[in-house]
């Protein structure tokens, strides 16, 4: 057996085929996988200094040859990855081709088929019988009917590339054959295929990397401190973190500013110790696994007004921010920060954390302004980190006062994921906003909707005939939610019920419903502002110019053109904003809109009768039109959120 680091280029290249043994499942990776392989392919592309980024093991084996037939091997483990990567670059072939860039050619001649070879021998990898016609079909660019994992892959790079527009064939094309790295393991001929297949696959727990680590410093210890070394810093590491060991190193090696994949642990940690000495990096590493234990853990924390702040941030579920904590933590506990600044600092990534979630900024970049920020900060103001950090931070994406009075009246704050969670730690903050003497405690509340997520008959009257569209566009703002231990009393009681509960209830900001005789959408969109003004005290705007900006008032405009993803699309009409903008999100993820569908039954349906105006969209599925210009810029405001795009992905210019 010969196993040596190698790069995909030289695998596939030449006259050579990859066959897929009978004992293998079929191609079976969904979206999860292939969302993180592109993820992967993101980041290499926006990191060009990163030469490589490790995807895993090949495991081969050659096989007897026919005379004047291509050589063979089989491809016992790893043929996922290998398919996908072959099916990502059929579609790399297609778009070079459809472009007229003479790249398709090379992709084809070289890395797709073995250009000379006829039948089965003529492609490089050939897949499992149920796979071959699927696969055939799609590397000769034949239509087909059929809906397989082979064609979902290829739709969804599809898609994925035309959402990312900064990605260039070329280059995506030079990071998949030259930047992704494998392990290549090639058996020997008398190795029995199927017993190796069965060992690689057994259902023992799989090394994980921080193994892989362990065995590497041990390696690189003298074996007369072995011993020593492992029962003083690592075991001690492994008992406090757990199956979170491996996410700490990511972390460590992170705090000083790279940016480390979660599969490239092992490799740059190897690349960073180097001829270095490893004992000294095992001590570090200890010291800093003792810190990192107490940020996931905050009751070992002695400082208990620190540990009730790690608490809460950790509770906002800011792993990305941790290798920035970690350095923090560092100063504090060598004295070189007093716990008030360290107060003050947590204090401040809160702030920066829930002003962007309250405006649904995309979380994509945080994992690039964290690594960076302690460096960045100690640069911009070497004597007041506080001060350096507001200076870097409010030029990343920092909402500014206007916007979040703004976005709280208009925007989804409930919601699945981590919505609940950050839309229950607002309304608690809001709360503890009114200075009670004794602390809130809020383990036993729930979320309750003023105007219920199920209309009966007397909240259909009551909020008037433009009910269906009022209820979908702000069932989930901030001004119809609030905390209540009432949640199964009130359910979808009336609100003069819920009114006269919610007057049992503590908290200040319940009082709020006493002077209220109705529960409509001017009444939610009040209660909002109201719930903003407070925002903006407990999470005050810490730039230096709080300039303000207009309102997204849109009544009264008319729309020219709407820009998707950087296209611009010329409209004439709100209804064309709606029509165009659904259309295109249709493009971009066609899975999404039965989830549009379930949350907003009275915008979209597959009932044309259900609907006073409608038109109808490419997956055949009708759309409401007799909305205002307001409801329809909400509407397709949120529709772009839930997809992680942001007001510069999808906004609207208007005719002078």
């Amino acid at each position: 057996m010969k196993a040596s680091e190698t790069k995909l280029q030289p695998i596939i290249e030449g006259t050579k085929q990859y066959v897929v043994p009978l004992f293998q499942r079929p191609y079976s990776w969904d979206k999860r996988e292939w969302k993180i392989l592109w993820e992967d392919l993101e980041w290499l592309a926006d990191n060009p200094e990163h030469k490589s980024h490790f995807i895993g093991s090949l495991v081969t084996m050659p096989t007897s040859n026919q005379p004047e037939s291509v050589t063979k091997y089989l491809l016992i483990d790893g043929q996922q990855r290998v398919t996908t990567i072959f099916i990502l670059l059929t579609l790399l072939r297609d778009l070079a081709k459809q472009q007229q860039i003479d790249l398709y050619q090379e992709i084809e001649q070289t890395l797709l088929f073995n250009a000379f070879k006829k039948g089965h021998e003529h492609y490089k990898l050939l897949p499992t019988q149920s796979d071959r016609e699927e696969f055939f079909s799609l590397l000769k660019s034949e239509s087909t009917e059929k809906q397989s994992q082979i064609s979902l892959c290829y739709q969804f790079f599809e898609k994925e590339l035309k959402k990312n527009k900064a990605i260039q064939i070329d280059s995506l094309f030079e990071i998949i054959k030259s930047r992704l790295s494998v392990v290549s393991i090639v058996l020997d001929y008398d190795d029995n295929p199927h017993l190796v297949f069965e060992s690689l696959n057994a259902k023992g727990r799989p090394l994980t990397q921080a193994d892989l680590i362990r065995n590497y410093f041990l390696m690189r210890i003298p074996v007369e401190i072995q011993e020593e070394s492992y029962e003083k810093y690592w075991r001690p590491m492994q008992a406090n973190l757990g199956d979170s060991l491996t996410e700490f190193v990511r972390h460590y090696l992170m705090k000083s500013g790279a940016l480390v994949k979660q599969s490239d642990v092992y490799f740059t940690l190897k690349d960073k110790i180097g001829s270095n000495d490893a004992l000294a990096t095992l001590k570090d590493m200890a010291k800093f696994a003792s810190y990192y234990h107490k940020i996931l853990n905050p009751q070992f924390e002695a400082n208990e007004v620190l540990q009730t702040a790690l608490e809460e941030l950790t509770s906002l579920d800011v792993g990305t921010a941790y290798p920035f904590l970690l350095n923090c933590y560092d100063d504090y506990q060598q004295d070189s920060m007093s716990v008030s600044i360290f107060l003050q600092i947590i204090e401040l990534l809160e702030n920066f954390i829930i002003r962007r979630f309250i405006c649904n900024t995309p979380t994509s970049q945080l994992n690039k302004i964290f690594p960076i920020l302690y460096a960045q900060a100690m640069a911009l103001s070497p004597n007041d980190i506080l001060n350096g950090l507001k200076i870097f931070l409010q030029n990343k994406s920092y909402p500014k006062d206007a916007e979040i009075l703004q976005r709280m009246v208009s925007d989804k704050m409930y919601g699945a994921g981590d919505r609940l969670n950050k839309a229950k730690f607002i309304l608690k903050r809001l709360e503890q906003h009114f200075g009670h003497k004794e602390k809130v405690d809020v383990s036993n509340l729930t979320i309750e909707h003023i105007m219920p997520q199920t209309l009966s008959k007397e909240w259909q009257e009551s909020m008037g005939q433009d009910y269906q569209t009022d209820h979908d566009l702000y069932l989930h703002v901030i001004g119809n939610l609030t905390l209540t231990a009432y949640n199964s009393e009130l359910s979808n009681s009336s609100f003069a019920k819920k009114k006269e509960l919610l007057k049992q209830s503590h908290l200040d900001i319940n009082k709020y419903f006493a002077n209220c005789e109705s529960w409509t959408k001017h009444e939610i969109e009040a209660r909002s502002g109201y719930l903003a003004e407070i925002a903006l005290k407990v999470w005050p705007y810490f730039g230096d110019a709080n300039k303000t900006t207009d309102k997204k008032d849109v009544t009264g405009k008319t729309p020219k053109s709407v820009t998707i993803l950087g296209q611009s699309f010329p409209v004439s009409s709100w209804r064309d904003v709606e029509v165009c903008s659904l259309n295109t999100l249709l493009d971009l993820e066609p899975d999404l809109f039965a989830k549009l569908q379930k949350d907003y039954p009275n915008f979209i349906g597959s009932d044309s009768l259900r609907f006073r105006n409608h038109r109808q969209l490419k997956n055949g599925l009708y759309i409401e039109m007799n909305l205002s210009a307001q409801a329809i810029y909400r509407f397709c405001t949120q529709a772009f959120e839930s997809i992680d795009l942001s007001s510069d992905d999808w906004f609207v210019e208007f005719v002078e």
